[in-house]
């Protein structure tokens, strides 16, 4: 019970309906010179009620307003502690939405003036009170005055608590976004994840290929080391030259994540085909004409493709790429007996998958006999 009358929250909500009455303050003295002149010549009254009434057209202006709506976003946010969204720039505001606003800026002034009128009736009789009881009632009863004070000054702040909280409740349904911005909202956080993933898919295949490569490289280097030295120096050149392709890439979409992508360069296509070769590659790549998207995921998927036959396979692994009415991509070696084991799930296949579906392609991946096989069918033109 007490609460309401210590809490920070309370005087935060009593500067927010304060400012209601400030706000009103231009209205209130309208209507006041409005009777004023009314009063001081009532005969002539015609045409004042015509100024009267474009004054009033003027004043019903500002609630509709959108930087109207804004403000009051904003003081909602700070002063009653309602965690509204911030409105977006540039967005058309609906008739809902200004028709909302313009119902909680009319209450905000309402009930402003409501508790303005309350101070400065009740403050003013506790203060008096408080100094000397008895002056301000005939007779013996200014003691009476005394001890109410305090329970008038308490009602007064729990009045406040109460509209305070009841604004608090109100400004989600007249301040909260509309339909439209509930959806635009929704798309463009739709819009961050599917770019998400796309990175995710983008270091996922660039750099597991490369630690898969260079694993290879390194096994194979190891194997040979005393025996054929050469072949082990070929091998540590090629995991240097991986590694430094691999860095490359991921310091690409590094900078896409901090929004510095435009100062790198683009995502790899078909025609830097050759740095996902290796020794153990067989290749019969024709040349291909496929707009740029079609051309990256290509390289993409290719360059996954390895990496699945280097994981799941065993020997010299056979690519092929051809462009038909598809631009086919096939990707097969010899199945291992036992693969090597792996830490984590995988998603290599997922996400060839989703980039074969994102272009309206199909995929098969899996063992094909004693083979492992991967066949990518893409479209050559984008629909």
């Amino acid at each position: 019970m007490l609460r309401p009358l210590v809490t920070a929250a309370t005087y935060r909500r009593a500067v927010f309906l304060l400012l209601g009455a400030v706000l009103a303050l231009p209205y209130t003295m309208g209507l006041g010179l409005a009777v004023r002149a009314v009063g001081a010549d009532p005969e002539h009254w015609t045409g004042t009620f015509w100024a009267v009434l474009l004054a009033a057209a003027i004043a019903l202006v500002p609630p509709f307003l959108g930087g109207t709506r804004d403000l009051e976003i904003a003081a909602a946010r700070s002063l009653l502690g309602v965690p509204l969204p911030i409105p977006g720039r540039g967005h058309r505001l609906e008739r809902d939405t200004r028709l909302r606003a313009a119902l909680w800026f009319g209450l905000h002034l309402l009930t402003g003036v409501a508790i303005g009128a309350v101070l400065l009736i009740v403050v003013p009789v506790v203060i008096l009170a408080l100094a000397g009881g008895e002056t301000l009632t005939p007779g013996n009863g200014g003691w009476w005055w005394l001890a109410a004070a305090p329970l008038i000054l308490a009602g007064a702040i729990y009045a406040v608590a109460g509209l305070g909280s009841l604004a608090a409740t109100m400004a989600p349904i007249l301040l909260g976004p509309s339909p439209a911005e509930r959806e635009s909202r929704l798309a463009v956080r739709e819009r961050r994840l599917a770019e998400r993933n796309r990175l995710a898919r983008e270091l996922h295949d660039s750099v597991g290929h490369a630690i898969t490569a260079m694993t290879l490289q390194a096994g194979a280097a190891r194997a040979v080391f005393g025996g054929d030295p050469d072949f082990a120096l070929r091998a540590l050149a090629a995991i240097e030259e991986t590694g430094r392709a691999a860095a490359g890439e991921l310091d690409t979409v590094l900078g896409i994540l901090r929004d510095e992508g435009a100062g790198h360069s683009t995502a790899p296509t078909l025609t830097e085909l050759d740095q996902l070769l290796t020794d153990q590659v067989e290749a019969d790549a024709e040349a291909v004409d496929v707009p740029p998207p079609v051309s990256r995921e290509a390289y993409r998927i290719v360059q996954e493709s390895l990496t699945n036959a280097a994981r799941h396979g065993t020997g010299p692994i056979r690519l092929r790429i051809r462009q038909e009415e598809e631009l086919v991509i096939e990707v097969s070696n010899r199945r291992a007996v036992a693969p090597a084991r792996r830490s984590g799930g995988g998603h290599g296949i997922a996400g060839m998958r989703e980039r074969v579906r994102l272009l309206g392609g199909t995929l098969r991946a899996g063992p094909v006999g004693e083979n492992w096989q991967v066949t990518a069918r893409l479209p050559v033109e984008i629909r």
